[in-house]
């Protein structure tokens, strides 16, 4: 909607001032949906180059960059240790007291003496912290199963100290509470698989920064250009009309029977 509004001069003339609407003016400065899309479209060789990039750099980082580790795990069963009669059965004060010794196991697993035992029992060079961040335990939810994993730039070494630290965990046990209740349900075996790769996700993730790298620089340099292409910009920058456009033509010389060129011919006076 446009509103007219009359103004009076000095010299007594009257003149026009055109008053757009607010909501008119609001509107032009809002961000077009259209001509955003147009404007991606026109950048789309700048931006699949960008994303390329990346995910060439995603593949170089993940192929020649990380260090593959594997890891290799066994699980352990809190079971009840004293049933040296086979009538006896377990009871449910048996299974609080394992519930209760889970969290106390988990912390015995990773305790100096056990990791110094199982460097000294394979004789490998490792110190004693490094092994400790290499073995990770976890509890499986709401049962007395415990997994014990080791992550190492080997994968047999891997399943070698998994399975001697819980052999050595199960005799420490022993030792402390004057119990056997600990069986270990399954052995770790060797993974021939790196745990720390994962090539598709690392180049999806690459592929994301590279998209988003892409968008903000079309739309940086969107905001630094400072030209003007078509008449709504013409009237979005200085507030007035464009009452007539004038199409740029490229005026070629034409050529004549001869083979000459000469330019477009001009009417004399």
């Amino acid at each position: 909607m446009i509103k007219y509004k009359i103004l009076k001069r000095e010299k007594g003339e009257y003149e026009y001032l055109i008053i757009r609407n607010i909501s008119y003016e609001k509107k032009m400065e809002e961000i077009d949906l259209k001509e955003l899309l147009t404007l991606f479209w026109n950048k789309k060789t700048q931006i699949v180059l960008i994303v390329l990039i990346f995910m060439l750099l995603g593949i170089i980082y993940t192929m020649g960059f990380i260090k593959p580790k594997y890891t290799s795990s066994t699980t352990l069963l809190l079971a009840n240790g004293n049933s040296t009669n086979k009538t006896n059965t377990i009871t449910t004060s048996d299974i609080t007291l394992n519930s209760k010794l889970v969290s106390t196991y988990s912390k015995l697993v990773q305790s100096k003496s056990v990791m110094r035992q199982v460097i000294a029992n394979l004789d490998v060079n490792i110190d004693e912290e490094e092994l400790k961040k290499q073995v990770s335990v976890t509890q499986e939810e709401d049962t007395e199963i415990i997994k014990i994993s080791v992550e190492n730039e080997n994968p047999t070494i891997a399943a070698n100290i998994a399975n001697e630290v819980a052999r050595v965990f199960s005799d420490k046990v022993k030792e402390i509470y004057n119990i056997n209740n600990i069986q270990i349900i399954d052995e770790a075996e060797i993974n021939p698989e790196p745990s720390n790769i994962h090539h598709t996700k690392d180049i999806l993730i690459f592929m994301f920064i590279g998209i988003v790298i892409s968008i903000g620089y079309v739309l940086l340099a969107n905001m630094l250009d400072t030209t003007i292409k078509t008449a709504e910009e013409v009237e979005k920058q200085f507030k007035v009309p464009v009452l007539a456009t004038i199409p740029l033509y490229n005026f070629e010389p034409i050529k004549t029977k001869g083979g000459k060129k000469r330019k477009w011919d001009q009417k004399k006076n």
